[in-house]
């Protein structure tokens, strides 16, 4: 039977440091099928150098956007209540251990994808690692592999990204998911920025793609949803749906008579005169 991807929502900077609003996240995320739910831990003046922020009020105001580190023991049992797996993005190396007990995997950003020091601490966690590879050439992409290896990772999904929000189908480049596949050796999944179905269906069923990684906004009011990239609750349950539906209707590949069939296998044509029902059948056969 063939697998379905792994969907991981994205709550990213939506939850407006509100805990009741942390856990809707968690609770809908379980109800549209996903498999993982993830936040972001960062703190503004270990994310942006000094230099942008005394410049920059833009940057500055994002300081709300900030998930207080006091909320992870309950986001992850809420998590675990509803069935899914918890996530959170580590944006500072303190934060890794911070997370260690409350996570079933890390998730580091595209943007910190150079950050060896960063990949390293993951690794050595012990617990899996899903990797964006957002504006990274391949080069910088095996490069992260050989550091989270060589730290002694041993779980490592790498998601290929356009770091563009939102991005234009014809932008997402879904071969690249082949080629990081193809030279890592890693299972290789998607992380959307498209906000399109055929986008997502496309990764999976073209280019098998064994995770999708999606931003999830609750009810337009979340701080990016305004930038375009965000999927509504019904807007992404039809897509995880679908993927369910289909791997439900693959089935083992053998080709023998289903359950829904076996009734009427003696109404088929005798072999000796062409006529239905089997000559067995029709001698004991009554109408109702």
């Amino acid at each position: 039977m063939a697998n379905n991807p792994f969907f991981i929502s994205e709550v990213s900077s939506n939850h407006a440091q509100d805990l009741n609003r942390c856990i809707d996240f968690i609770n809908r995320s379980a109800a549209i099928g996903c498999d993982a739910v993830k936040f972001q831990l960062f703190k503004l003046d270990q994310l942006f150098a000094p230099e942008i922020l005394a410049k920059s009020a833009e940057h500055r105001s994002r300081r709300s956007w900030e998930l207080p580190v006091e909320f992870l023991p309950e986001l992850s049992a809420a998590s675990h209540t509803a069935g899914i797996q918890f996530s959170c993005t580590p944006f500072y190396l303190e934060a890794v251990e911070e997370l260690l007990p409350y996570v079933d995997f890390y998730k580091i950003a595209s943007y910190e994808l150079p950050w060896d020091a960063l990949i390293e601490a993951c690794a050595k966690t012990g617990k899996p690692l899903v990797l964006s590879t957002g504006m990274a050439t391949l080069d910088e992409v095996i490069h992260a592999r050989d550091v989270f290896v060589s730290a002694g990772g041993k779980n490592l999904t790498l998601l290929h990204c356009v770091s563009g929000y939102p991005v234009k189908p014809a932008d997402c480049n879904l071969a690249a998911i082949e080629t990081i596949r193809d030279v890592t050796s890693c299972a290789v999944g998607w992380s959307d920025h498209s906000r399109d179905a055929r986008v997502v269906n496309h990764a999976i069923d073209k280019w098998s793609a064994s995770m999708i990684e999606f931003h999830l906004d609750l009810d337009e009011q979340g701080a990016e949803y305004k930038t375009g990239h965000c999927w509504l609750p019904d807007e992404i349950a039809p897509v995880i749906a679908w993927q369910t539906v289909k791997a439900e209707a693959d089935g083992m590949g053998v080709k023998a008579p289903t359950k829904a069939e076996i009734d009427d296998r003696p109404w088929r044509a005798d072999p000796s005169d062409g006529l239905r029902p089997l000559r067995e059948l029709r001698a004991t056969w009554q109408a109702k």
